[in-house]
């Protein structure tokens, strides 16, 4: 992290603390000691404080797992992709990393800046997958009700594998939502 500049570091590190720690468990000192950035610095880049760090590293882990669905063909690819991605992070962190986006809206729903960039990061995750359905010949409505689904039953997913300690329920969502997507042809 040492070629980015401060505030990137701090809003990275944020994110990767809350994958780890969850929203409650990361804190200013915590995002200070892991981005290696002088105190002065949350001031200085996040006038807002904590909720404002808290809501810039879900965007940033938003935009950054939107990026892994952008490049996708289709739906099926993109699903690919997504599972791919979460599995390599699931086993990486040893099953201690679960989606930072998804621990934000479970713990700071009533903080408006944060509850707004998880309902923006999921819209987009979402219009992104309907997007790709509706290439694929399937309705408006079906799509976005798809696509829905379809996230809801990744973050899930990650969630039990956390659990669990173990990619089986990852792997066992993706084979069944690729054969639903199978089924859409």
């Amino acid at each position: 992290m040492a070629r980015l500049d401060t505030r990137t570091r701090m809003v990275l590190s944020a994110a990767q603390l809350i994958r780890e720690h969850g929203a409650a468990g990361t804190s200013i000192d915590r995002v200070l000691a892991h981005s290696g950035a002088p105190r002065g610095s949350v001031y200085h880049h996040f006038p807002g404080g904590r909720e404002q760090l808290v809501e810039e590293a879900t965007r940033f882990a938003g935009d950054y797992l939107a990026g892994v669905l952008a490049g996708a063909e289709d739906a099926t690819s993109a699903l690919a992709e997504f599972v791919g991605w979460w599995r390599q992070q699931l086993r990486d962190s040893d099953f201690r990393a679960g989606c930072p986006v998804l621990a934000v809206a479970i713990e700071s729903p009533e903080a408006p800046g944060p509850a707004a960039a998880v309902a923006e990061v999921f819209a987009a995750w979402t219009d992104q997958l309907a997007r790709l359905l509706r290439r694929q010949g399937v309705s408006r409505v079906r799509a976005n009700d798809l696509a829905t689904y379809l996230i809801s039953a990744v973050e899930g997913a990650v969630v039990l594998a956390q659990v669990q300690r173990s990619t089986r329920p990852l792997d066992v969502t993706a084979k069944e939502l690729r054969r639903l997507l199978e089924g859409l042809r």
